[in-house]
């Protein structure tokens, strides 16, 4: 099939990974590089991430979110595949996936028959109970500095303000150990968090988190009411924060990834064809990690291939990491946790799992592939 409309990553030049490189730069760090040219003369960055905001769907609501319209706009790629986890710690890390090695959602870890969910931290399926957090120490599972580490490191004070249940997550530690946290309980205690934080010192950088639009994205659409609904509000979050932040300060509104409505379903737990030569399946319905049976690879890509037609892209995992698409380097570990083969939609289409993945399967809007929908994110940037 043709693959020509999905986008690369533009890792080192305009993705997710160099943003806060980027803005330690600016903030004086030695080492840094500003890969992305922001030439911020400033002591204090907000950067307020808004899940599921791709800019192809912010450039068409426009007048939904007047004042980050009003920003000059700017674009980066998220990163591969575009999720959460991934793109999360490809933020706080400054690093493409393949060398952090969160390499997406549901993975296969060496020597474990169960999947490992990289959002929630911890196996998923059948099995003893096991404390995650110590069985799979964060800092093991992705062992390179974060841009905390560095900020702190560089004597600046770096504090993320960020929903309560992830202060102390695993992904939390993987991605962003090194600073401080102050967790929120409201919109308006997101506001105020961040207003204390970036005055805390005289030069910060503050990581914000906001949720909602990625919540009603899943449930009712992208291109829904409701996400319109949502968009507004999260455009008002970033309007109260540009009107109450000190001098010498810049906000930078991003995000983790955009979205698309799945239309076409293909069930993996209904076709049994599919399963055949499979050990387990990972990722999520548009970027799945396929884990196949010793020796049963190429007969299980021909398959894949076959059944899926063209809008799916079945790449093997040498084939995807030649590609390009962790990353320019992808350490050993993080080659390990990538499938067998890695299966992308191109089109609107997804590979569901009704039986193992029942709630999943039910959304309506869903993201991890390399189409432009899902892939840009906005650089947004407010300058005090």
């Amino acid at each position: 099939m043709n693959d020509n409309h999905l986008l690369t990553p533009r890792y080192g030049q305009g993705s997710l990974a160099d943003l806060l490189p980027s803005v330690l730069a600016c903030l004086g760090v030695d080492g840094e590089t500003d890969r992305l040219a922001l030439g911020l003369d400033v002591d204090r960055v907000c950067v307020l991430l808004i899940d599921g905001l791709g800019a192809q769907a912010l450039a068409a609501n426009a007048d939904a979110a007047p004042f980050l319209s009003s920003l000059p706009p700017g674009t980066m790629t998220a990163g591969f595949p575009s999720t959460t986890a991934t793109s999360l710690t490809t933020l706080g890390t400054g690093l493409p996936p393949g060398e952090h090695g969160v390499v997406g959602y549901l993975l296969r870890l060496p020597d474990e028959e169960r999947l490992f969910n990289t959002l929630r931290w911890t196996l998923i399926g059948d099995g003893p109970k096991v404390d995650a957090l110590t069985a799979f120490p964060p800092d093991r599972i992705q062992p390179q500095p974060t841009v905390f580490q560095r900020a702190t490191a560089a004597e600046i004070a770096a504090i993320q303000v960020a929903p309560g249940y992830q202060d102390g997550s695993g992904l939390t530690k993987a991605g962003w150990r090194g600073g401080g946290f102050r967790p929120t309980f409201s919109v308006g205690d997101l506001v105020d968090g961040v207003l204390q934080a970036i005055t805390s010192a005289p030069k910060t950088l503050v990581y914000t988190y906001h949720a909602d639009l990625d919540t009603t994205g899943h449930a009712r659409g992208p291109a829904s009411r409701a996400w319109r609904f949502e968009l507004a509000n999260a455009d008002r979050i970033a309007a109260e924060l540009a009107a109450r932040l000190p001098e010498r300060t810049a906000l930078i509104v991003t995000a983790d990834h955009g979205m698309v409505e799945l239309v076409d379903r293909i069930d993996f737990d209904t076709h049994p064809y599919l399963s055949e030569g499979v050990v387990t399946l990972g990722g999520e319905p548009r970027a799945r990690h396929v884990y196949t049976a010793e020796g049963a690879s190429a007969t299980v890509e021909d398959t894949w291939i076959g059944s899926l037609g063209g809008d799916f892209l079945v790449k093997t995992r040498a084939e995807a990491i030649e590609a390009g698409w962790f990353g320019p380097r992808v350490t050993a570990d993080a080659a390990a946790r990538i499938g067998d083969l890695v299966v992308i939609a191109c089109g609107d289409g997804g590979v569901v799992r009704t039986g193992a993945e029942p709630l999943q399967s039910m959304m309506v809007g869903h993201h991890g592939s390399l189409t432009a929908a899902e892939q840009l994110v906005p650089l947004r940037i407010h300058r005090t």
